[in-house]
């Protein structure tokens, strides 16, 4: 008898037990939510990656913490809808080296067991990072990657918050445009001038594109090795084509390079337009100081927008502190891609990558609740782009990019011509 009574007592504990594991498991909620970034920590452009990610960081000590911000996740502590789990990021150095980001994304999925994916700045090595996120059903979220190319490979893992090239040249077209209505000015030709990367290789093809759309004939079409050390013969190739416009797109070390050449060889562009990356960076405008002046970028950001958005100036102090500087176009966007992928996973309540992408699809963030002078966040179903990201045109201007257009925003007019440098102190 007591044989059989300690059988069924040992029975209904088992049974107990194991509905407390089906009760609970649904339940429990994790620690930390881990997330693997990719960014060049190291290499030519070591320090564009080292501040987006520290502009990462700040996004998720702002959704960890608790803060007097109209962002999504400020005003709570961690994660509410896992229990208040924290966020916490694994960061990579890819070096700017596709293959390496695309190993170092295996081994975070394998090893590190992230949830999702972020980065790169480099749209080559998006390409390779995001082709592995696809195969492990991982999402990848881009804050700044801008190459067309990437949201068009029929991919249901891959989002992007910023505008792409395509946006931006559409933009930067649009602006010339306006600009010579406006002046009463002609520009016949135009040139583009690109690393020959992906990013640079798609930004002028369609660049190509937009020109013979708009009627400008390109006189100039320039490839030049990326990392180059020397760009004395493209220069000189410029200077003889003499463009109305010249649409360079380059990462910082080229940007540099680009503008001491130019001067060097007293090659005087009346206007310069740029595909943002190397032509905004602080290690630019550090190495180039006045030279700068008058160049212009296709942008997203500008601390002129405190002006309007108090809470720029919040974020940019937090910001500053932790790095020394300013944002920028590159680190804002880095900023506000981490807090969109950090408030789609408070959304979905899980880290089940599945139940993350599905969030994603219903992100909507309104202008409020942003950064960015964009109308929202909204990503195209088909596609895993934001259709809501709005550009800006920048000039450097005295060590600052100004916003120049749309006009209605701007707020200082645009220089033009560029003073020649015989003119210039």
């Amino acid at each position: 008898m007591r044989s059989w009574l300690n059988r069924l007592m040992l029975g209904a504990a088992a049974v107990a037990a194991l509905l407390g594991v089906a009760m609970s498991g649904p339940t429990a909620q994790p620690k930390d939510v881990v997330i693997g970034v990719l960014y060049p920590t190291t290499g030519p452009t070591a320090q564009a990656g080292i501040d987006s990610k520290v502009a990462a960081e700040l996004a998720v000590e702002i959704v960890n913490g608790k803060h007097d911000l109209d962002l999504p996740l400020a005003r709570t502590e961690g994660l509410p809808n896992l229990g208040g789990a924290k966020a916490r990021l694994v960061v990579v150095d890819h070096q700017g080296k596709p293959e390496l980001g695309q190993s170092e994304a295996e081994r975070l999925i394998t090893q590190e067991k992230v949830v999702a994916l972020y980065g790169a700045y480099h749209s080559s090595v998006s390409a390779t990072a995001s082709q592995v996120a696809e195969r492990s059903g991982i999402p990848y979220l881009s804050g700044e990657s801008s190459s067309p190319t990437l949201h068009r490979r029929g991919f249901k893992w891959f989002f992007r918050t910023s505008p792409h090239d395509e946006h931006f040249s559409i933009a930067m077209f649009e602006f010339l445009k306006e600009f010579q209505a406006k002046k009463g000015v002609k520009f016949p030709t135009v040139a583009t001038f690109y690393e020959d990367t992906l990013f640079g290789s798609d930004s002028s093809r369609v660049q190509e594109k937009l020109a013979g759309e708009h009627g400008y004939k390109v006189v100039e079409k320039i490839a030049y090795r990326s990392r180059s050390t020397s760009l004395t013969s493209e220069v000189q190739r410029l200077k003889a084509a003499g463009p109305s416009v010249l649409l360079p797109t380059g990462y910082t070390n080229d940007a540099i390079l680009f503008v001491r050449t130019a001067r060097e060889l007293d090659y005087n562009a009346p206007m310069i337009l740029t595909q943002d990356s190397g032509y905004i960076e602080s290690d630019f405008i550090t190495a180039v100081g006045k030279d700068a002046d008058g160049i212009m970028s296709r942008s997203v950001f500008s601390l002129d927008l405190a002006a309007k958005k108090p809470m720029v100036a919040k974020v940019n102090a937090m910001y500053k502190a932790k790095q020394g500087k300013d944002l920028n176009d590159n680190t804002s966007r880095s900023f506000t891609g981490m807090i969109v992928l950090l408030d789609a996973i408070n959304r979905a309540g899980s880290t089940d990558p599945e139940a993350i992408r599905k969030a994603l699809f219903t992100t909507d963030l309104k202008p409020s609740q942003l950064i960015m002078p964009w109308k929202g966040v909204k990503f195209d179903p088909a596609t895993g782009q934001n259709e809501s990201g709005t550009p800006l045109i920048t000039q450097w201007r005295g060590g600052q990019l100004k916003i120049v257009w749309p006009f209605e925003l701007a707020s200082t007019d645009v220089l033009y011509p560029l003073p020649k440098w015989s003119e210039r102190k």
